[in-house]
């Protein structure tokens, strides 16, 4: 019913770039807040950043001043643009999106998530 699809990831060395896509698509009639977790080897999922509707933001301290999130919501994409990237910045990266679908006149809420795609930082 509704797919997020990441794009993006790879292998980089440290202090490099990446630009992380996620778009989502089916039965959307809105979306909420979007946002980027990831997941190193062994850890648990954290948040790295979100963006409202409006385009206000938020950051784990640990990506302040180095990523950036937006999003363009006529595409329904959000973007995560990340610098200055360190060894510990590796790991599995998943897209999420707060979704209001509408089927046959009626809304749902949930929050989805993406496959996940995995960023690799070499020292």
């Amino acid at each position: 019913q509704v797919q997020l699809v990441e794009s993006g990831g790879g292998l980089v060395e440290a202090g490099g770039s990446l630009r992380l896509s996620c778009a989502a698509s089916g039965s959307i009639f809105s979306i909420n807040a979007m946002g980027w977790y990831r997941q190193a080897l062994g850890k648990q999922r954290e948040l790295v950043a979100t963006i409202t509707s409006g385009g206000s933001t938020n950051y784990a301290d640990s990506v302040k001043g180095r990523f950036t999130i937006s999003r363009d919501n006529a595409k329904n994409t959000v973007y995560l643009q990340m610098s200055s990237l360190k060894v510990e910045d590796t790991a599995v990266y998943y897209c999420n999106a707060d979704i209001i679908t509408i089927r046959y006149s009626s809304y749902a809420s949930r929050h989805y998530w993406g496959q996940g795609t995995q960023v690799t930082v070499s020292s």
